[in-house]
């Protein structure tokens, strides 16, 4: 991310703080240092700026970059950033990756052993609902606003206060519940289930898509691509959501992502480098940039955890900031062609392919996917040795086609299976460099389209969910090394296929529920 002013912009007044009032007529702080919302928020421009803190909540940490004056208390600040938490809560406990280091319970999150009491875990649940509060506030003092621009800014906010929920949904099931019409005050959010929450976050969508911007009418903000596409995603896991099918909606929702001018670059790398901003695939991000937004998580967490001293030949920083912490497990890297696919981003120099011990940063082959170069080997653009400029692709249009793939797959009405299998064959023809990766109609199932989901979208965030989906993340029908704490992977417990309300929640507010098995 090089020029998006969304997040360059960051106003330290967008957290604010409204006092009670002397009188009822009287509805001016009482304290002179506290800036109302009214004297914030005057012009266009100031919204925007306002808008801004919004988005960076998914990237940042904290008032300071990289730390300093944090978000959320009770953990280190750069352990709790949004995307770090998200990340680590979609990939560790997967077949996708695994983390060395000794921090307090990370590493349960790859043996299925957390609890209730995982300070990780608590941390996630925080995250959320703090996006939601300031989207809240947010939403509060954009209402009535009769400007065009404005009228978008507040649906942006609408779409990452869905977006955050959504998370909840995927990761929690129930979640406390708070809207722009609880106003602040002391009161115990009531707790909202899962099929309300979904259907929440589905009117939500649809509400709000018309008046945002165009698909891809600035890059790093919200648009009516990135909100069909969780629209769609919401769709595509409604069985696991709320035992109903909705795969012809699935198909339905893509439509305007697959009409938005997206294309698929020939390069697979152009999406995971310092430039990837310009990458023609790229649907919605979330930007950093190594000078304006700096964190010791996200994107900086990503790149630095997955290399080891000995991987500086690739040029990708300096011994010392290499943090010899994630790889990957063989469970993923058996399903590449290594000779052919160019997707296989490893590092296999110094590392075993099978994982003894999991503390050994040796054991497991390393991931050379995300780097802090532009796709042409250039330094990014703020040349940083430690702060990266690497966005992270939550949605791409490559994710897009395997949705499509698999929604047709399940029965799903408004797509065909010939159109099914020229996404994928388009996918694989990048992955290839010619059409000797082209996958027949005859083994086109939903068993390759999970391998082919892992091949083309690993460490982006989606395969706890997808495992899910699948049947296969708990169960005995999947096993990868060290599921289960077991060298050679078990089944773990069903219950496990969501996160639990963490201990502290159940204390502070008495309308939640322990979440069913912990």
């Amino acid at each position: 991310m090089k020029a998006n002013n969304i997040y360059i912009s960051i106003l330290s007044l967008c957290l604010l703080t409204l006092v009670s009032c002397v009188n009822d007529l009287d509805v001016s702080p009482t304290d002179p240092d506290v800036v109302g919302s009214d004297k914030v928020y005057e012009t266009v421009a100031d919204y925007k700026e306002g808008l801004a803190k919004l988005y960076a909540t998914l990237a940042l940490s904290g008032q300071q970059g990289p730390d300093g004056y944090p978000d959320i208390e009770g953990i280190d600040e750069g352990f709790g950033n949004y995307l770090r938490q998200y990340w680590n809560h979609q990939e560790l406990t997967t077949d996708e990756a695994v983390l060395s280091w000794n921090d307090a319970t990370i590493k349960d999150f790859h043996w299925h052993t957390w609890t209730a009491n995982d300070g990780f875990i608590a941390a996630m649940h925080s995250r959320i609902m703090y996006t939601v509060a300031l989207c809240n506030e947010y939403i509060r003092v954009t209402e009535g606003k009769e400007e065009d621009e404005i009228k978008t800014f507040q649906a942006e906010a609408r779409f990452l206060r869905a977006l955050a929920y959504s998370h909840g949904l995927d990761l929690f099931g129930a979640m406390p519940f708070v809207t722009e019409e609880n106003l602040p005050g002391a009161f115990f959010p009531e707790r909202i289930t899962r099929e309300d929450l979904f259907a929440y976050v589905e009117g939500e969508l649809s509400d709000m898509m018309p008046t945002l911007g165009a698909a891809g009418f600035e890059y790093g903000r919200a648009d009516q691509g990135a909100a069909s596409m969780l629209l769609a995603k919401l769709y595509l896991n409604a069985e696991v959501y709320i035992g109903e099918d909705k795969y012809d909606e699935c198909l339905a929702a893509l439509q305007t992502v697959l009409a938005g001018g997206y294309t698929i670059p020939t390069d697979y790398r152009y999406s995971f480098v310092a430039d990837n901003d310009e990458s023609p695939e790229m649907i919605f991000a979330i930007t950093y940039d190594g000078i304006q937004t700096q964190t010791w998580g996200g994107m900086t967490y990503i790149l630095h955890s997955q290399i080891g001293g000995s991987m500086d030949a690739e040029g990708m920083f300096g011994t010392s900031d290499a943090w010899s912490g994630l790889r990957t497990t063989s469970a993923l890297v058996n399903k590449f062609d290594m000779t052919n696919d160019s997707r296989a981003l490893f590092w296999t120099d110094g590392q075993s392919l099978e994982i003894d011990d999991i503390s050994l940063f040796s054991n497991g082959y390393a991931v050379t996917k995300f780097r802090n170069r532009k796709l042409n080997g250039d330094l990014s653009d703020s040349n940083q040795s430690v702060q990266v400029d690497t966005d992270f692709p939550l949605f791409r249009l490559a994710d897009a086609y395997l949705m499509y793939a698999e929604a047709v797959l399940r029965g799903g009405e408004g797509g065909t299976r010939a159109q099914a299998l020229t996404y994928v064959n388009e996918l694989r023809t990048r992955a290839y460099g010619d059409n000797s990766g082209e996958v027949a109609d005859a083994n086109l199932d939903l068993d390759f389209i999970l391998d082919e989901r892992a091949r083309e979208l690993f460490w982006e965030g989606h395969r706890r969910t997808d495992l899910v989906r699948f049947g296969k993340f708990t169960t005995g029908d999947y096993q990868w090394p060290w599921k289960g704490k077991v060298k050679e992977g078990v089944a773990t417990d069903s219950y496990r296929n969501v996160f639990p309300v963490p201990s502290a929640q159940l204390v502070a507010n008495p309308n939640l529920t322990p979440t069913d098995g912990y």
